[in-house]
């Protein structure tokens, strides 16, 4: 063919709306596990609970053994990953109410302006969306970029494996055969009768999305609920770990929660296998950048013991600490002939980095008022190319701790203020400032703010310069 009409193809194919080059823009899948721990993985360490899968995904790709969630629970941890900001900028530091506003631009709705095809399942956490009458709110995930959502759009509501419903889109879809318990300490979220787990049913719209736009660039996010627990379950029945069944963990002499626990890790490990099964099976492999990471450290309910599985392994503290237990969270990264088979990178990063990775990934212009940096050099293996943070920072409503923040190797943490006793009219509050230094102390056993009282200084200073040293994180 000759140039000349060559151009004139290409001209004619663009306009008439068809990509040329979308065959050469990456896939990516993003696969968010719900309260999986630091050491809950095989290639973390894990010595009972099997990931085969997982494992295999390790050794074909790139570990990340410094890589941190957005926060220590569920909503605001998810707002920091599609925003690309900590959770300093985000104004939410606890697991209160929140919708995504219009004038906040998600990953999805950067990638999606590019050509992709955007598609999640899962726990969306930030819609708060409980019947058909609230579906238009602007929270919603259609509103916020997403072409397809299939799952949970009210947080509450994802503690149940078995609801009587799903949305997909703006339509409730009903799971066959279950029934809500009537019990009003089970607040509209345990199942009586149980037929439908809900993680299979939103897998399978995951692998729909992928064989629906195998011809498109796509965008998936994969939020599984697994393995968090049932809640409410838990206080009602003791047992708050929902799995149909408890498979190579039956026979096994530990509590019913336990067995539970291993059982719903293991059922996600089989469809992370299944899914690289059908990415083989439609030739996307090598297309496709898929990363699996937590949305913050293990938890400790519905029964379940984070001590039971070493799940927080070597590292102090689980969900609501802002210690490494409690944020620092298991991170892989699979992309066959881009990233490195059997690699490991010790980058300290965040996920408001995942923002930027996928907007370089994607040859989208990274937007400026974002914390994030993109660790796609990390990925190729251009360590010399890769921008480092100043500190990493997370604030927070609960539990103990209030303040995390990482400084190269240190790791400062502050604790809820104690009241002073001067007297009823003078009271006054003890700052409670502690300084650990990860390179010696990955557990953070021994508080050396006092030896070190010049890096707590100026660890705080850099908070102050930036506004973040004011946060209220009053409960």
């Amino acid at each position: 063919m000759k140039p000349f009409s060559k151009f004139v193809l290409c001209c004619c194919l663009v306009f008439s709306g068809i990509n040329l080059f979308a065959a050469e823009q990456p896939n990516i899948i993003y696969i968010m596990t719900d309260d999986l721990g630091y050491g809950d993985l095989g290639c973390f360490g894990q010595k009972e609970i099997e990931t085969p899968n997982i494992d295999r995904m390790a050794a074909e790709g790139m570990r990340f053994t410094n890589h941190y969630a957005g926060h220590t629970v569920c909503r605001p941890s998810r707002l920091v990953l599609w925003l690309g900001k900590h959770c300093g900028n985000t104004g939410l530091i606890g697991n209160r109410s929140r919708l995504l506003q219009p004038e906040e631009v998600t990953v999805a709705e950067l990638l999606k302006a590019k050509g992709y095809k955007t598609g999640g399942v899962g726990k969306w956490a930030l819609g708060n969306v409980n019947d058909p009458s609230e579906v238009n709110n602007v929270g919603h995930p259609n509103n916020n970029g997403f072409d397809y959502w299939y799952g949970y759009l009210n947080q509450g509501t994802a503690h149940n494996f078995y609801p009587p419903f799903l949305w997909e889109n703006k339509t409730q879809v009903t799971l066959p055969g279950n029934v809500l318990m009537q019990d009003p300490q089970a607040r509209g979220r345990v199942s009586s009768q149980r037929v439908s787990y809900s993680h299979d049913f939103m897998t399978r719209a995951a692998f729909d999305f992928v064989r629906a736009n195998q011809k498109n660039p796509f965008l998936l996010h994969i939020h599984w609920t697994i393995p968090h627990a049932n809640n409410e379950g838990g206080r009602v029945l003791g047992d708050g770990m929902e799995i149909p069944e408890y498979g190579i963990y039956a026979d096994r002499d530990w509590p019913n929660p336990e067995k539970g626990f291993a059982a719903m890790i293991t059922h996600m490990d089989r469809d992370v296998g299944r899914l690289f099964a059908l990415l083989n099976e439609l030739n996307l492999d090598e297309k496709t950048l898929v990363i699996f990471t937590s949305d913050n450290g293990p938890h400790e309910e519905g029964g379940h013991k984070h001590e039971f599985f070493d799940s927080n392994g070597p590292l102090k503290g689980y969900k609501r600490s802002m210690h490494e237990g409690g944020i620092r969270v298991p991170m892989i990264a699979r992309w066959p002939g881009r990233v490195k088979a059997g690699t490991e990178s010790d980058l300290p990063s965040a996920f408001w980095d995942f923002l930027p990775t996928a907007c370089e990934v994607a040859s989208v212009e990274i937007p400026e008022n974002i914390d994030g940096i993109s660790y796609l050099p990390t990925l190729l293996g251009k360590d010399a190319q890769q921008k480092k943070h100043d500190y990493l920072f997370w604030a927070s409503q609960e539990g103990e701790t209030a303040i995390g923040m990482r400084h190269e190797q240190w790791k400062l943490v502050k604790y809820r203020s104690k009241k002073t006793k001067k007297s009823k009219s003078n009271q006054q509050f003890e700052e409670d400032w502690r300084l650990y230094n990860l390179e010696k102390d990955l557990g953070e056993e021994t508080d050396i703010s006092s030896k070190h009282s010049e890096v707590v200084n100026k660890m705080k200073n850099m908070l102050e310069d930036d506004g973040l040293l004011s946060l209220d994180t009053s409960r």
